[in-house]
């Protein structure tokens, strides 16, 4: 009993922590319910700092360890901090960004020429951090001196408070960006100058996991510098800037551009000489609470909180991607201006096209900018994006998934969409050569002697030529539909009707003999960041099919409970990615995250609903390690508010939202079109979690399914829920 209050202790503390520096709670405050420390720990590796909705700044600290937890810079276990850089990724497993880092100083050391890290680098206190949306401050330790940071969409604000009446410094960094052990060259050119008394300006390239990344910055201070040291180091440049001893904070505005220099001054000009740094924080903080306020959700505070902060992470990325004027760099490399949409970036596609991306089709007023920015990626780089990273296509991942985030968005009806050319790209798919598509177009399946991972890209492929097909019909492409829909059944090739689960098939058409699931095997040469306990289940677009495959209701039933009963234990070497575990079932990873639906489709709904608040109650929670594994540009956050609010997106490209089992006493989303709907869970609680009966705008609604048409005509959805299962 001890243990518990003194974690529901600590757990309440992270959450006065991030939300506790409002001065004061307005009526529908949505934006005091999140926590941005909440998966800053563990495996969430999400962005910690000052940022606005999908801008284009993510202004925060990063720690000064290297290694795969600090992806987003930022680890909650760390309390150092290097620096305060203007860009981040939030909850990926590869590090990138992290660049153009300012640290304030008082008195350092320059030694052979150059500034070394440990000459600013700085402890600090998790007590004097301060996070909310739109707002991050801290003091650091070495120097006292108090950083505040906010941001708009091009330009990040800095207020550094200096103790006393002593020296004001600067140091910026262009040499180190994320510190991760996944980095390739790093920095691989940059620059910096200084232009007036009060201006600067530079460049940083580098070759991380974007090979080609090219980012901008102009700034401008508050105090005149002084004196202006700049060093080099191959690649790499510092400068130390000293302001003297100063009256008041020094106050440090930053524009940051993708295209160039002209575009930096252009962005700063734009949106860093208007407002001082108050009227932009409280401008930032009153636009996450616009921007959260397209859901109202009603539940005990705890699990308000939660939900809060998982729709802020959505809203992360992606992220702005052009100048004020629009101008951008494309996939191609070369500078255009974009015309009747606004470029973005950052899209982690095998995670979000799952759930993300559905939510945005329902309450973000940009998803057409997303479609467009995939559509115009690949046109220019004449390949489907894979995982688009600030002009770079990364490759990252398998499958082809902006192929179903484009044909959803349209099939939806989604306007300022021009199907015809979406259309071209999908079609892409025909023509691919690489990473086994070859093959399933030659033979069916992809050889898992020929090509590692074989059974992950095969399954994700299904995915892709299913919402490939359901594009060609509805334009009435029948050739193209047949071609299609007939790979989309290609995932029983991978299923071994012996063993019963999904696993790798020789080019001669044997199997991989080096097979046990009782182990429950981590095969990195047929699956990734998965096994054959999780990716047997990867048919997410026809459970029907599936339910088929495996003999039948009764057997797939038993498969299906045996996923969640059988041994946790995974094999030496078994990805980092496999977290969140019941059983075999691995919360923490994408590829599982529509099972515990599954049930719905054998009429086991009771099941579904107790496996579902078991993942509520053990895998989010209101602490650093609230996620249970990396946040991934949203995804795992879009599970978690699809899943309370009561439906989820099984089949991501179809429009239907299966049933489940909410959290949300009453929720109102404000829908894309201007209409609202509303979910209502009558004497829901933690024994009351089954749905008993349906009513949609007060008739019988006897359906497992929502449409997306039924939900964007506005109205009410009613749940009687009950404890009879």
């Amino acid at each position: 009993m001890m243990k518990i209050q003194v974690l529901s202790l600590i757990a309440a503390l992270l959450v006065a922590t991030g939300s506790g520096c409002t001065d004061k709670k307005e009526v529908n405050d949505y934006a005091s319910f999140v926590n941005p420390l909440i998966g800053s720990g563990g495996h969430g590796h999400v962005f910690v700092g000052a940022s606005v909705p999908h801008g284009m700044i993510q202004l925060g600290p990063n720690n000064n360890s290297i290694g795969w937890e600090w992806c987003s810079g930022y680890h909650a276990s760390d309390s150092t901090i290097i620096g305060f850089a203007h860009t981040h990724l939030s909850g990926t497993g590869i590090a990138d960004l992290g660049d153009i880092i300012f640290m304030p100083v008082t008195g350092v050391s320059v030694g052979d020429g150059y500034l070394a890290d440990e000459e600013y680098v700085s402890a600090f206190s998790k007590s004097s951090e301060c996070a909310v949306p739109g707002y991050y401050s801290v003091i650091l330790e070495r120097t006292g001196i108090k950083a505040e940071l906010t941001a708009t969409d091009r330009v990040g604000y800095h207020r550094y408070t200096y103790p006393g009446a002593i020296g004001a410094k600067l140091v910026i960094d262009l040499e180190n960006g994320a510190k991760s052990i996944n980095s390739r060259k790093g920095v691989t050119g940059s620059d910096i100058e200084v232009i007036d008394s009060v201006t600067i300006r530079g460049y940083r390239n580098s070759d991380e996991w974007a090979s080609d990344h090219k980012v901008f910055f102009c700034t401008t201070f508050s105090h005149p510098i002084l004196s202006c040291d700049i060093f080099h180091d191959g690649d790499a440049s510092k400068a130390l800037l000293d302001f003297g001893k100063i009256d008041g904070p020094l106050e440090v505005r930053t524009g940051i551009s993708y295209t160039s220099q002209g575009g930096a001054e252009t962005n700063l000009k734009a949106e860093g000489l208007m407002n001082d740094f108050d009227s932009v924080r409280a401008a930032s903080y009153s636009r996450w609470n616009d921007a959260l306020s397209v859901i109202d959700f009603e539940a005990p505070d705890e699990t308000k909180h939660i939900f809060y902060t998982a729709l802020y992470h959505t809203m992360i990325a992606p992220s702005l991607f052009a100048d004020a004027d629009l101008s951008y760099r494309g996939a191609d490399g070369n500078i255009y201006k974009a015309g009747d949409f606004t470029p973005y970036t950052v899209f982690s596609l095998w995670d979000t096209y799952r759930a993300v991306h559905p939510l945005y089709t329902l309450i973000d007023p940009h998803v057409s900018d997303y479609v467009n920015s995939l559509i115009d990626i690949s046109a220019r780089q004449k390949a489907l994006p894979v995982w688009h990273l600030v002009g770079n296509e990364t490759n990252c991942m398998v499958g082809l998934h902006s192929v179903p985030v484009i044909v959803d968005a349209c099939l939806k009806n989604i306007p300022e969409i021009d199907i015809e050319a979406a259309y071209r790209e999908v079609a892409r798919i025909d023509s691919m050569p690489s990473a086994g598509l070859d093959y399933v177009r030659s033979i069916g399946y992809i050889p898992a002697d020929k090509v590692p991972w074989s059974v992950a890209r095969g399954l994700e492929y299904c995915i892709d030529y299913y919402s490939a097909a359901r594009m060609a019909e509805a334009l009435d492409r029948a050739d193209d539909y047949e071609r299609y829909i007939a790979h989309a059944g290609d995932y029983r090739h991978y299923f071994d009707s012996i063993t019963g689960f999904m696993r790798g098939k020789m080019s001669d058409g044997t199997r991989r003999i080096d097979f046990d699931p009782s182990y429950s095997l981590h095969m990195e040469d047929d699956y990734v960041e998965g096994n054959a306990w999780q990716y047997t289940w990867l048919v997410p677009h026809d459970p029907e099919g599936l339910i088929s495959l495996m003999g039948g209701q009764e057997r797939f039933e038993s498969k299906l409970d045996s996923l969640f009963t059988v041994s946790s234990e995974l094999n030496e070497g078994a990805s980092a990615d496999i977290t969140g575990m019941i059983g075999q079932y691995a919360h923490g990873n994408e590829p599982g995250h529509h099972i515990i639906y599954l049930y719905s489709y054998i009429g086991r709904n009771d099941k579904m609903a107790d496996r579902l608040r078991q993942v509520y109650d053990s895998f989010y929670t209101i602490g650093a390690d609230g996620l249970i594994g990396n946040e991934d540009c949203g995804q795992m956050s879009a599970w978690y508010i699809f899943s309370t609010l009561g439906f989820y997106p099984v089949n991501p490209v179809d429009g239907t939202f299966v049933l489940g089992s909410p959290l949300a006493e009453r929720a109102t989303l404000r829908l894309i079109n201007g209409k609202e709907f509303t979910v209502v869970a009558h004497n829901n609680s933690e024994s009351n979690r089954y749905i008993g009966a349906v009513t949609l705008n007060g008739k019988p609604y006897n359906n497992s399914v929502i449409h997306y048409d039924d939900i964007m005509a506005g109205g009410t959805l009613e749940l009687e829920m009950t404890a009879k299962k």
